[in-house]
């Protein structure tokens, strides 16, 4: 019995040993490849793709689109959608897809499912979408990110706006 205790002690003790080196060696702001995120670079005009965000007429989903991505060593694609319910919760859909010279078409649930069960937030107004581009050992390569709004000004009908990128152009945009 003390024997197992002591095993078990000791393994307790290389867990938290382990767990405060992997910390400490990971920087605020850098991914696991050891890359500082803070200060990568937005992807330039030319390589940029069309990116997209279409709310279906109920507004519990965005169509999340990118096409023409012609980001010069992208292997893969990170998003991020975070918006704030109508009782001040911040959310997120974040996901990773393999860039196959293929357009990515994604459906982006305002709630979440469990068992085929939804339950949907409401009073969604607005948000961030980050794109962030990946080659395929991880390092990043660029990224974008725009704010949103989600307005309704007819029932039924849900409109998308955008902020313009520092450089003037609007990739994001889309209404329904």
């Amino acid at each position: 019995m003390k024997r197992s205790l002591l095993v078990i002690g000791i393994g307790i003790v290389v867990l938290l040993v382990a767990a405060f080196l992997i910390a400490k060696g990971m920087k605020s702001g850098t991914s696991p490849t050891g890359q500082d995120e803070t200060s990568v670079p937005e992807i330039p005009l030319d390589q940029r793709p069309l990116v997209s965000l279409t709310p279906s007429s109920d507004g519990h989903w965005l169509d999340f689109k990118a096409q023409s991505i012609k980001v010069k060593g992208a292997a893969t694609m990170d998003y991020e959608l975070l918006y704030t319910t109508g009782t001040g919760i911040q959310q997120g859909v974040p996901g990773t897809v393999k860039i196959d010279g293929n357009d990515i078409d994604r459906k982006l649930l305002l709630g979440s499912e469990s068992s085929g069960k939804f339950r949907y937030d409401e009073g969604v107004k607005d948000g961030t979408m980050t794109v962030k581009f990946r080659s395929d050992k991880g390092t990043l390569l660029g990224k974008l990110s725009t704010t949103f709004t989600l307005s309704s000004p007819k029932k039924g009908v849900f409109e998308v706006t955008m902020d313009t990128f520092a450089d003037g152009t609007k990739t994001f945009s889309s209404s329904k």
